[in-house]
């Protein structure tokens, strides 16, 4: 089969397409036949060395497909069943392995193209939203990169959850997407002081929580936008990491309260992962939860998808098609 390969890390340049043997599903594990792999940030820091992996590495976590073949042991799924994980063992091939704990059902209502689009996103921005920090009616929250694929799933979300969004965007262009999702204000962060914005629109106070995917560039405005024992969750890197700083500041800012979570601690049993998956398909079945897939690629362009991506010219998910 063909599966997308690094054997060193580096620029997109590194990516090869590879024949490769089909997976032998072991106990416990599921082999499915990939119908859509997501494309995430996580994919580009693996590739290019942030996050250490073995090599040769099949790229991709996150894909959506119908089951081909189950290791011993597994009993609730079958040959046949429409299925997505967010845990694969090499999402960009045709054929991929993973453990029957990280898997979910797709419904019949959901394509595997949403599946795909919405699992890795989407539960990140359920988990931020409804656990990291639980939005309540009345409260504000600034979302970072909110025309992005986790960005417009947040924005609908906190609005579910009756919040008040302020969103960052890069254009007028993406600047329109953040709106249509429902946010109340939109700061274009190129010619705009976003820090001063989430002063404005909080009456000077500052903003209960700031949901960060962009990272080492909007860390220290961030902070600035908080009120005194507000939130900065830091998620992503998509700038580039945090650099190291005193935990004075946090102090001297108003007590502020910082993480930097990740999905695998926010679906760590079979039943929350179902549940936050559960909540998206659900979402997007009776239609409160619209999901924009801003481009597809042939598998084969993995690596002009990632181009794409790091060099901000997507809105929505991006979606590589076997």
């Amino acid at each position: 089969m063909l599966a997308i390969r690094i054997h060193e890390t580096g620029g997109p340049e590194k990516i090869r397409a590879d024949e490769v043997p089909l997976p032998v599903p072991a106990a416990g594990e599921v082999r499915f036949k990939v119908e859509a792999a997501g494309l995430n940030f996580i994919d580009t820091y693996k590739r290019g060395g942030l996050y250490a992996v073995p090599l040769p590495h099949t790229l991709g976590q996150e894909a959506a497909g119908v089951v081909t073949a189950v290791g011993a042991g597994v009993t609730e799924f079958r040959v046949g069943d429409r299925v997505a994980s967010t845990a694969v063992a090499g999402a960009c091939a045709q054929e991929a392995l993973v453990g029957a704990a990280q898997v979910v059902p797709v419904p019949d209502q959901v394509s595997s193209q949403l599946a795909a689009a919405v699992l890795l996103q989407g539960m990140t921005a359920h988990y931020l939203a409804c656990d990291t920090w639980p939005l309540q009616p009345g409260q504000s929250a600034l979302v970072h990169a909110a025309a992005g694929g986790v960005g417009l799933l947040l924005v609908q979300i906190a609005k579910k959850r009756g919040a008040r969004v302020l969103a960052t965007v890069g254009s007028d262009a993406k600047a329109e997407l953040a709106r249509a999702a429902g946010a109340d204000a939109v700061c274009v962060y190129t010619r705009e002081d976003f820090a001063a914005a989430a002063r404005a629109f909080t009456g000077g106070r500052g903003v209960d929580v700031v949901y960060d995917g962009v990272g080492r560039a909007t860390f220290e405005g961030s902070l600035a936008s908080l009120r005194p024992r507000g939130l900065l969750a830091t998620f992503g890197n998509a700038s580039g990491p945090v650099p190291p700083f005193s935990p004075l500041v946090l102090s001297q800012k108003g007590s502020l309260f910082l993480t930097r979570p990740t999905l695998a601690h926010y679906t760590a049993t079979p039943a929350e992962l179902r549940a936050r998956a559960g909540d998206l398909f659900a979402w997007i079945a009776d239609g409160t939860l619209q999901v924009r897939i801003g481009a597809t690629f042939p598998l084969t362009a993995t690596a002009e998808a990632h181009r794409a991506l790091e060099g901000r010219a997507t809105t929505g998910k991006v979606l590589l098609l076997p």
